[in-house]
């Protein structure tokens, strides 16, 4: 049987590339959400220290980002969107609209144009 080609999707650079997006948004939007909750007095000041350390893994995380900074940013403001749209339906449990979503859809999809694109 003639076997077709499959890509390694879990070690493919895209998907590396995506998951280190996703894991930098995650640590910008803890990093701001936590002095957020504290400011609204919905928190104490302690939660000024595991901002502190989010917000430096995302500087860190930032530094591991592939080259072509302007290219790569443009990509993640997408993935920082499409994250930012399903933290406000899981942390602040406020349901995104069809615009949200939406919007999410249409930036991700620029995103990748911009990815796709510069592989050509």
């Amino acid at each position: 049987m003639r076997r077709f080609f499959q890509p390694d999707l879990a070690s493919s650079p895209m998907t590396k590339t995506f998951a280190l997006f996703l894991l930098t948004a995650i640590a910008e939007l803890l990093g701001c959400y936590l002095p957020m909750l504290w400011l609204n007095n919905k928190g104490s000041a302690w939660l000024l220290l595991p901002a502190a350390i989010s917000l430096t893994a995302f500087v860190w995380l930032l530094s591991l980002h592939p080259a072509a900074s302007g290219r790569v940013y443009a990509a993640y403001g997408a993935v920082y969107i499409a994250t930012a749209i399903f933290w406000l339906w899981s942390v602040d449990g406020i349901a995104p609209r069809w615009t949200d979503l939406l919007g999410a859809g249409l930036a991700l999809s620029g995103a990748a144009v911009i990815a796709l694109g510069a592989r050509a």
